[in-house]
């Protein structure tokens, strides 16, 4: 089971499932109306975490091909239902990425609503 107690450990899981290449994982943890925008390698992309998913479930994972793939969260501002944390990722396919995820609260589970990112 994924944990969604709190925003980090929200994104904790993805963090995880990101390494693992668990798709399904991802899913649980992406609320079903999320939005994903941001630019990879320059190109400005735009709509659901679905393309995203297409990724996870094609590459190899971090995981299978020993890339030393790390994560670091670099803050976290917490509301009672509301949130927003910065990941910072190194070695994900070959790129790193700077992360803002958007969280909220809901039925007692932390979803991500938003995911805007800029691969470096």
């Amino acid at each position: 089971m994924i944990d969604q107690s709190s925003p980090t450990a929200t994104i904790d899981a993805y963090v995880e499932c990101c390494r693992q290449g668990d798709v399904e994982g991802l899913r649980q943890l992406f609320h079903k109306q999320a939005a994903m925008y941001g630019y990879l390698n320059g190109e400005l992309m735009t709509g659901t975490p679905d393309i995203f998913y297409q990724a996870v479930a094609t590459a190899p994972s971090p995981a299978s091909s020993g890339e030393p793939y790390q994560a670091e969260l670099s803050s976290a501002a917490t509301t009672e239902q509301t949130a927003t944390v910065i990941l910072k990722e190194k070695n994900y396919w070959g790129m790193n990425f700077t992360n803002s995820f958007q969280l909220l609260k809901t039925a007692g589970k932390w979803f991500i609503v938003s995911k805007l990112f800029q691969s470096e």
